[in-house]
């Protein structure tokens, strides 16, 4: 496995080592692990089998090589993932030896402590099994995949961003990050949401999977799908709510730049079947892949914050 020191490009006498950005980038998120490690007794990585996810596992993995990961992983499973997406993600958690915790939605909805939202979407019912399997776990420190390229809200977050005893967000309590210095301190039963891919960009991302050769669900990658229009976007059928009489469902050759539940994360016309097509296409777009696909964060222009402010991701 290459290490960070090794993949240092010697750009002339002077300047014997010189990082490239995906270097610098991949150096701090290693880091970042590592100081997550040393600070806290019970971290856990949140792990959808999205590509966020998938790319912050890689860097795990790197950071303790040949040591496995001490971290175990945690997925809120709304009952409306991709099925692509979750056979991924244990089979990677098979190959790995890893501990994966499931916070069901669907059990919630189950015993009524949680309800169906009218329009089908159970997005916004995570945060209720997020922060009961956080308090229950007694996790003390919990690695997301947000970055702060994608939206607002994420752009106001530290890398070390302090959750309190009710795993709700404050930003006027963020604290100060200068020269790579990370603030863990926190009071009994508060907890730190850590994001090592906070300086990424989706550029970033999809051009380190192709210098790493990381897998991916193919659903990343445009293939004929059943879909409907819905709010601009193509969504895909299935069981949660969709799609009305007046929304025909048409095939249509599509890929999904991110990957959530699937009553709220549409679909972009794309013939994009390789990293290299995917790239190109990236690097043209001017919206952001939850600003493109993400209905959750249309319902109002403050929608991320109000959720992040309750415990969500």
């Amino acid at each position: 496995m290459t290490t960070v020191a090794s993949s240092a490009r010697a750009t002339g006498p002077e300047t014997p080592y010189a990082l490239s950005h995906l270097d610098a980038l991949e150096s701090e998120a290693v880091h970042i692990f590592r100081e997550v490690a040393g600070e806290f007794e019970r971290p856990v990585i949140l792990f959808s089998g999205g590509k966020d996810s998938i790319v912050m596992l890689h860097l795990a993995l790197k950071a303790f090589a040949p040591a496995p990961v001490p971290f175990s992983l945690l997925h809120v499973d709304t009952g409306h993932n991709f099925p692509e997406v979750l056979e991924y993600r244990d089979r990677t958690v098979a190959e790995h030896g890893l501990r994966l915790h499931v916070a069901s939605v669907q059990e919630y909805i189950d015993r009524g402590d949680l309800r169906e939202r009218p329009d089908g979407t159970r997005n916004p019912l995570q945060t209720v099994p997020l922060t009961d399997a956080i308090r229950e776990q007694r996790f003390d420190a919990v690695f997301g995949g947000g970055r702060r390229d994608e939206e607002k809200a994420r752009a106001k977050e530290r890398v070390f961003s302090l959750r309190d005893a009710f795993s709700q967000w404050d930003p006027r309590r963020q604290r100060p990050e200068l020269w790579q210095l990370y603030n863990g301190r926190h009071a009994p039963g508060e907890h730190v949401r850590v994001f090592p891919l906070s300086n990424w960009t989706e550029l970033d991302v999809w051009q380190y999977i192709a210098r790493e050769s990381i897998a991916l669900p193919q659903i990343y990658f445009a293939h004929r799908r059943p879909v409907f229009r819905r709010s601009g976007m193509w969504l895909t059928a299935g069981e949660w709510g969709g799609p009305h009489e007046d929304e025909p469902v048409e095939t249509r050759l599509v890929r999904y730049r991110t990957v959530g539940d699937m009553s709220c994360t549409g679909a972009v016309d794309s013939d994009a079947t390789t990293l290299d097509a995917v790239i190109t296409e990236i690097a043209a777009s001017r919206l952001t892949e939850r600003g493109a696909t993400r209905a959750d964060d249309k319902l109002s222009e403050a929608a991320m914050e109000d959720r992040k402010r309750e415990g969500y991701f």
